[in-house]
């Protein structure tokens, strides 16, 4: 039961009007729950004081701010911040139970929101107006990941409540926040490992055993993760968003099942790619690396990618390679040269080859670089290089010099991971020789080196062929979202398995276009008619039910497929159909389930967006944005569209159909589809845009 107490001569309220408030604002079921001014409390307390309005009208002096919960135990709570008032100050007071009186104040513009607990419902105060700002967005959740839906607000007056007990076979507890600490870690680590055992069980394709296995991590509960990041010396490329967008997607599903994740995503800001680009453009080369970096980051933003736990770079780890080195050498993998140069030997390394299956009289030099005739076996590579003029260095035991290509991952994975981890992953290119010389320098340094899962996604390709510059097929991200949305890019990646080859097309880039207008125009529509309507209380139907339940068993049963994304995506299909049938057509709009029915499938289909990388703040904003872009590619102007669209709807007036027809067909050919119905005729972007070539 609550008590809601207020000072009612220093706010200016009458009893009247206090009751019309609690009407008006408190659920029925709550108002029930209200008590009588005095009442003896549990746990072997004495009575509650019978004058508790007093307390609000002193304006007690404020000693400390602490707030406190309500037990688990309890039927359901009001959990406010309460400001606990000194001894001896007029208006004080002291329970006889050993907690302090307390009050709960909630300011003007603040929200009293509602959440899960154990045993029925909570509710807690979000002690900023920045959290209720954000929660009237529906940007705020509990610790559990569960929106904050609001109860009440409270504008332009203060309410001053009190906590009192609610019924409860076994009373109440009130804890301090700190002392209530553990105990939700402890809750919340149970929670995430029932969720575990809930969703079926992930399976991955391990490189190194060629077969997809049960993921089990090391750390029960926690996954560690590493993945290799970009050389920063350009602009990345579509090649690149495709490793990342299926990471993202990998860290998101294990965030999703209750995992603690510690991504770790690489720069290599110091490489001989980088140093040749810097001279070219006659630039610092480390000043290069850090413009591109920035440049990556704002591509991955664009994608929707999360950020990783960790982006280390190579130069701030030039100690740590160092010392790998130097253990390398003492351990017998590795020698020195007399310039400085420090080489593994892969004849050290009797599981050489592992990862790849190549045979080691496979990986003879000289194809990509020239043969140097100092290093013991041709396939030897480079730990560290030394100096050369005008090339960024740093002391080492050799001589000034800066790390190999290989050695920087192995380090760094090392250093912020340890030497066992769990994920390893990147693009198929990475197999050899990087990764498999990572497992080599890594296993010579420490026997205790040791990843549980090697992942590597597919090749991206245009017309069947590999994508790279010197074919003249490549392709930037940024030139892509010139005139793309980001989330199509996304939605193509993803509709491929990420282990496949993926054939690159504008062709391709208009269907995922089509499709992803398709998801938020329904939402859109989804969400104009809850606003309007209101969410019904209603049963939800069962057809919407059944429709909402196998839309979340294929997502968890495909993404633990090894992250079988296309078929996750695919299983969207049914319940936004139903959603549109019952937003426009006649039977729909009769359903007597239609707004609750409505509602759970906007949630349902979000959640899918949402572990898929999908969840956008406005769906008509994208919706405008993807317009816009259809139009640049099509090569016109609004005012272009609009004249266009008049002059159809004069020829249809005339009943001049074949220039209707004329005009249709002109504008699909651009990739502009019209639709007409009562309200006009409307446009979106179309896929009808035949014999354009890569190219244009």
């Amino acid at each position: 039961m609550v008590r809601l107490l207020m000072g009612l001569s220093s706010l200016g309220h009458s009893a009247s009007s206090l009751e019309a408030f609690v009407a008006r604002r408190i659920s029925p079921p709550l108002q029930r729950l209200m008590m009588p001014t005095t009442r003896s409390m549990p746990c072997g307390g004495g009575p509650l004081l019978s004058s508790e309005a007093a307390l609000v009208q002193q304006s007690p002096r404020i000693i400390s701010k602490r707030t406190y919960y309500l037990g688990r135990r309890s039927y359901g709570l009001f959990c406010l911040q309460r400001r606990r008032i000194a001894d001896g100050t007029e208006g004080s007071a002291r329970s006889k139970w050993g907690k302090t009186l307390v009050l709960a104040t909630i300011p003007e513009k603040a929200e009293i929101c509602r959440r899960r607990s154990d045993n029925g419902l909570g509710f807690r105060d979000l002690n900023s107006r920045q959290n209720a700002g954000r929660n009237m967005k529906g940007l705020g959740y509990d610790a559990n990941g569960q929106e904050l839906r609001s109860f009440c607000g409270c504008n332009q007056m203060e309410l001053h409540l009190r906590v009192a007990r609610m019924a409860s076979s076994s009373g109440v507890v009130i804890e301090s926040e700190k002392d209530r600490e553990g105990e939700d870690e402890k809750k919340e680590g149970e929670a995430n490992k029932q969720q575990q055992q809930q969703q079926p069980e992930l399976e991955l394709y391990n490189t190194m055993s060629k077969q997809k296995e049960k993921f089990r991590p090391k750390v029960a509960g926690k996954v560690s993760m590493y993945v290799c990041g970009v050389t920063s010396y350009d602009y990345s490329h579509i090649g690149h968003a495709r490793v990342y967008v299926a990471f993202d997607v990998l860290f998101r599903y294990l965030k999703h099942v209750g995992y603690d994740v510690t991504y770790v995503r690489n720069f290599t800001d110091i490489d001989d790619k980088i140093i040749h680009r810097a001279n070219e453009l006659g630039e610092d080369p480390l000043e290069l690396s850090r413009r591109f970096c920035r440049e990556f980051h704002v591509d991955m933003a664009l994608l929707q990618c999360l950020p990783p736990s960790m982006e280390p770079r190579v130069t701030d780890h030039i100690p740590q390679i160092v010392k790998m080195i130097l253990q390398i050498i003492e351990n017998g993998h590795g020698y020195v040269m007399e310039d400085g140069d420090v080489y593994f030997s892969v004849d050290s390394s009797p599981g050489y080859g592992c990862l790849s299956g190549r045979k080691l009289d496979e990986n003879r030099a000289g194809e990509r670089v020239a043969v140097d005739t100092r290093k013991q076996n041709p396939a030897d590579f480079a730990l560290w290089k030394s100096a050369k003029p005008g090339e960024p260095s740093w002391d080492s035991p050799w001589g000034p010099g800066r790390p190999g290509w290989h050695i920087e991952c192995s380090a760094m994975s090392a250093e912020h991971l340890g030497p066992a981890f769990d994920i390893h992953g990147g693009g198929m290119d990475l197999i050899f020789p990087h990764h498999e010389n990572e497992i080599a320098q890594s296993s010579a340094a420490c026997v205790d080196s040791e990843v549980g899962y090697w992942l590597h996604n597919g090749f991206v390709t245009v017309d069947t062929e590999k994508m790279s510059k010197s074919l003249g097929n490549f392709f930037t991200i940024r030139e892509v979202l010139e005139t793309y949305h980001p989330l199509s890019l996304r939605l193509f990646l993803l509709g491929t398995h990420y282990r496949s080859p993926i054939n690159y097309s504008k062709r391709q880039l208009d269907i995922a276009t089509d499709r992803l207008f398709y998801f938020f125009q329904a939402l859109a529509d989804c969400n104009q008619i809850l606003s309007e309507q209101g969410k019904g209380n209603e049963a939800v139907s069962k057809e919407a039910s059944e429709y909402a339940k196998s839309m979340k068993a294929a997502l968890t049963s495909s993404m633990a497929d090894d992250l079988c994304t296309p078929v996750a995506i695919a299983a969207l299909s049914e319940p936004l159909k139903l959603m549109n049938d019952l937003m426009h057509t006649k039977k729909g709009r009769k359903d007597r389930t239609r707004l609750a029915s409505l509602q759970l499938l906007r949630r349902e289909i979000e959640g899918v967006l949402n572990v898929l990388g999908f969840s956008v703040p406005c769906y008509t904003e994208v919706l405008d944005e993807i317009k816009e872009k259809a139009l640049r590619r099509a090569g016109l102007a609004k005012a272009d569209l609009a004249a266009q669209l008049q002059e159809r709807a004069a020829a249809r007036e005339a009943k001049n159909y074949a220039r209707s027809d004329q005009i249709r067909a002109e504008l699909a050919a651009l990739g502009i589809a019209l639709m007409d119905g009562g309200d006009g005729t409307q446009w979106r972007p179309g896929t009808n845009m035949e014999g354009i070539s890569i190219a244009d």
